[in-house]
């Protein structure tokens, strides 16, 4: 017989998963997604520098064009709003919300680049 014991791990775990961790974060597949934006606009040499700060409520990643600004938009992940806007948001220099929802891919679309028609 082994020393643990299942049942009163489960009723353990069953009885905390209602709460929220102490700070969100983002996952390996979002930080892919987000990242893998970061380094085309990177390329493309509009954006320079990032930051992402995690807190009891929200975790946010922040672009910046240069590091010593403001940052140009923030991708803000908050559990909380998940059944009233959304869990992501992008959010503009200025404190504007660009886009809200709660699959990623779709809210970081607002961040591409369409491309644009040439002229003949």
């Amino acid at each position: 017989m082994s020393g643990t014991n299942q049942v009163g791990e489960t009723a353990v775990l069953l009885r905390f998963a209602g709460t929220l961790p102490k700070e969100i974060r983002f996952d390996r597949a979002e930080l892919c997604m987000i990242l893998g934006l970061y380094g085309r606009h990177v390329a493309n040499g509009e954006w320079r520098d990032y930051a992402v700060d995690f807190g009891r409520e929200t975790a946010g990643f922040s672009v910046f064009r240069r590091s010593s600004e403001q940052p140009l938009y923030k991708i803000v992940k908050t559990p909380g709003l998940i059944r009233k806007n959304g869990l992501y948001s992008v959010v503009a220099q200025g404190g504007l919300i660009l886009k809200r929802g709660n699959e990623l891919a779709q809210v970081l679309r607002v961040l591409e680049k369409r491309p644009k028609l040439a002229d003949a």
